[in-house]
């Protein structure tokens, strides 16, 4: 940890701007900036969309935070955020050629951040949401997508819900189960735990329970959130209660995105045979690999680098942005989500497949070009360009 903070201070930022145009001469002058600028500046005022064309605005995505809930470190502030952003920018232009610029903006306020970030727009083909607190997050995402005209993306949301998806997808490969026959219990029913739902369910996943600080979602529970009572329309058909380790039995697939150690090998082992434990909580999962398996997981996998089956969003956000963009979409679908988690899963072949292999490597940049191709693809399809 202390190389990481030496890193920082020799690098002084992850990213920096390069010319793309030459600027050697008066000639090269002229072009670029006055007078030859004029036209192009002229050609946008006559069609705004040509914004896309004439300028860079068509590869440059906004990584925007107000910093209220940065990795495990909680509500540290936009400034804080800041090299958080940065890498996520550095990820944005090493996995998917990407132009992506970090803002982090001081305010906590839902319509003043929106308003903030809609005023933006014009600079931007899309814009990445990242660290902003639960339930403000749905709203402020929703309110963009309904007055924006470019994808609006919340990364902690659907990004962590695309990789849980492929990770579960191969999990199937390997035990043959269906969607419809799995049990599958998520512990953390924050941002990423309702994205992760959400799509289960565009997959066909029926048999969902969700647990809370307080245990199992469910239909009458008192005291629940508006988002948490939505939930349990949705989710837990067998009316399952109790705690979490209640709501973990005779299930065949563990989903965490919540806290250190809240999951024990009793409560693995009182799973289904061959089950599945994604204990995706960073730093600290929510059970550590060797204790998952000492308890009978069959496949584990983490949000880690230094454990097999790493499930991480930079497996999706760069393809998606990079399909997105090409496509000229004005909006990310539940259908391009989907098929962003089928490119990532299928891009491990059947010879490689294993227990300990059911994600390709997040440093496979290929990853990225086959989710773009899918995501463009499905763009495409849906006219949405």
């Amino acid at each position: 940890m202390e190389k990481a903070l030496q890193k920082h201070y020799e690098w002084r930022g992850k990213y920096e701007i390069a010319l793309r145009a030459r600027l050697n001469d008066a000639a090269d002058l002229a072009l670029a900036y006055t007078p030859g600028v004029a036209l192009p500046c002229l050609e946008i005022e006559k069609d705004q969309e040509k914004s896309f064309e004439l300028t860079r605005r068509w590869n440059t995505v906004a990584v925007i935070t107000d910093g209220t809930a940065v990795l495990g470190l909680g509500d540290i502030g936009p400034l804080a955020a800041m090299p958080v952003m940065e890498g996520k920018a550095a990820l944005f232009k090493k996995f998917g050629d990407v132009d992506a610029i970090p803002l982090c903006i001081k305010s906590k306020d839902v319509d003043e951040l929106v308003n903030t970030i809609a005023l933006l727009e014009g600079n931007f083909g899309g814009i990445n949401l990242e660290d902003i607190s639960a339930p403000r997050c749905f709203e402020i995402e929703q309110k963009l997508i309904e007055r924006l005209s470019i994808p609006v993306f919340h990364d902690d949301q659907h990004g962590t819900a695309i990789v849980a998806l492929a990770a579960v997808k191969n999990a199937l490969r390997l035990t043959g189960r269906t969607p419809a026959e799995t049990r599958i219990v998520l512990n953390g029913a924050g941002a990423a735990g309702v994205a992760i739902i959400n799509l289960l369910l565009k997959a066909g996943f029926v048999d969902v329970i969700a647990c809370g600080r307080d245990g199992a979602i469910y239909k009458g529970k008192e005291g629940m959130r508006e988002s948490h009572a939505q939930l349990a329309e949705t989710t837990n058909p067998r009316g399952v209660t109790g705690t979490l380790a209640d709501a973990m039995k005779d299930t065949d697939i563990f989903i965490g995105v919540s806290s250190p150690d809240c999951v024990t090998a009793d409560m693995v082992r009182s799973m289904n045979d061959k089950c599945a434990v994604f204990a995706l909580a960073n730093p600290i999962p929510e059970i550590m690999p060797h204790l998952a398996k000492e308890g009978g997981a069959y496949i584990v996998g983490t949000g880690r680098s230094d454990f097999a089956n790493q499930i991480n969003n930079v497996h999706a956000f760069p393809g998606v942005f990079r399909g997105a963009l090409d496509a000229r979409a004005r909006v990310i679908t539940d259908e391009m989500k989907l098929a962003a988690a089928n490119a990532i899963a299928n891009y491990v072949t059947d010879a490689e497949l294993s227990t300990e292999f059911i994600m390709p490597s997040a440093l496979n940049k290929e990853v990225a070009d086959a989710v773009a191709k899918a995501v463009y693809s499905c763009a495409q399809n849906s006219f949405l360009s």
